[in-house]
């Protein structure tokens, strides 16, 4: 049964059990390339891919502070999981978007998980009498072993009296999982167990009111609707990044406690190097770790307060989840350095979390160019990108 009543202490008792599942579950979730469906079942029964929908349908509408108290938690059992919750619960804010009788169509299922992806250049939709035809294919497109739903971002050629060119606009369609075809192209070696896959579909109708314009203004007035989808996917995934980092730290600390490497006479963590290096990763992973949760908080102030946020706002915490996301990756090499050959086998969790730091620094949120926004933004130029 899902939690009735928003308390987060609840929450993070019923996230630490379900995390215990999961960690249990690690070895599974990457050999098998997506998370089994008896626990994405008992995830979404107790609530937790409902997170962030709004309480109007139905969902917990949870302070975004105290969700990521709760993607914290499974970040430590596995990230793959954690990665796919913050996906799936954050692009869920969009149900304050779309049209309200097709989110509660969705959202009325409480197993409903909408994957979504960016769409490749074969994409196209045709306006036709009561909606679209839509053809195409849509890459990385988190957690659709476990969706129900997928979401289609695609350009639409539109004419009008005055330009008989036509313009492209953008809109999302949302499509049962029945009606796609899902397509294996998810051959990585990090965050395997997301089950980021691909899908595709050929000439198919979909109605308009299973449509909707991703910029269209959303029906609520919560603090959580007022902050840039773009900007809690980068909290998020940063979030992600700053649990596996002390994953893996933590399993190095204890190889450090046990290991005596080859021509050494004392253990790594008797060596004054190990000593080291563990002191300056603590200080990168907590100053990287704290100013995250600073530019969160002001964020979150900002949108409870005034239901807007500042430029200043906005460049600030996409400054601090780039930082994350690139800090806690290398967070992640000290800790496999230091390892040794004990990190280079595939049963060793300092392995996954390797794998997965660097999958997620290849992400646009981790992409060191989103520097190049706060740069030109402190330099009294136009910021531009996405922030």
């Amino acid at each position: 049964m899902a939690i009735a009543q928003y308390e987060v202490g609840q929450y993070l008792e019923v996230a630490h059990a379900l995390a215990a599942s999961v960690a249990e579950a690690a070895d599974r979730i990457d050999s098998e390339r997506e998370i089994p469906s008896e626990l994405t079942n008992e995830i979404a029964d107790k609530g937790f891919f409902q997170l962030l929908v709004p309480r109007s349908l139905g969902g917990t509408e949870m302070g975004f502070l105290d969700f990521l108290q709760i993607i914290e938690v499974f970040a430590d059992a596995d990230s793959s999981t954690a990665w796919c919750m913050t996906q799936n619960n954050i692009f869920a804010i969009h149900s304050s978007r779309i049209p309200e009788q097709t989110a509660r169509e969705i959202w009325g299922d409480k197993r409903a998980v909408v994957s979504n992806g960016p769409p490749t250049s074969s994409a196209r939709a045709v306006s036709v009498d009561g909606g679209y035809r839509l053809s195409g294919r849509w890459n990385f497109s988190t957690g659709i072993p476990h969706g129900t739903w997928v979401a289609a971002l695609t350009p639409v050629r539109r004419a009008d009296d005055g330009d008989a060119a036509g313009q492209d606009e953008q809109v999302v369609m949302l499509l049962p999982k029945k009606d796609i075809r899902i397509i294996d192209a998810w051959h990585v070696k990090g965050l395997r167990g997301t089950g980021t896959l691909s899908f595709e579909v050929d000439d198919l109708f979909v109605p308009s009111i299973h449509t909707y314009d991703p910029a269209a203004e959303t029906r609520e007035d919560g603090p959580l609707y007022m902050i840039p989808t773009t900007l809690l996917f980068a909290a998020g995934f940063a979030t992600v990044a700053l649990g596996n980092a002390r994953a893996s730290l933590n399993a190095a600390i204890e190889i450090a406690s046990e290991k005596t490497p080859i021509r050494e006479a004392l253990i790594l963590r008797d060596m004054q190097t190990t000593q080291r290096l563990i002191g300056e990763t603590m200080a990168v992973l907590g100053s990287a770790k704290a100013f995250l949760r600073e530019s969160v908080s002001a964020v979150w102030e900002a949108a409870c307060k005034n239901r807007s946020l500042t430029i200043d706002d906005r460049i600030q915490l996409r400054m601090a989840t780039t930082f994350a996301l690139r800090r806690a990756a290398d967070v992640v090499d000290v800790s496999y350095n230091m390892s040794g050959a004990n990190a280079i086998f595939a049963d060793s969790p300092i392995q996954r979390r390797f794998q997965d730091a660097h999958v997620m620094t290849q992400q646009f949120q981790g992409r060191i160019s989103n520097f190049d926004s706060v740069g030109r933004y402190f330099l009294g130029l136009d910021p531009q990108g996405q922030f």
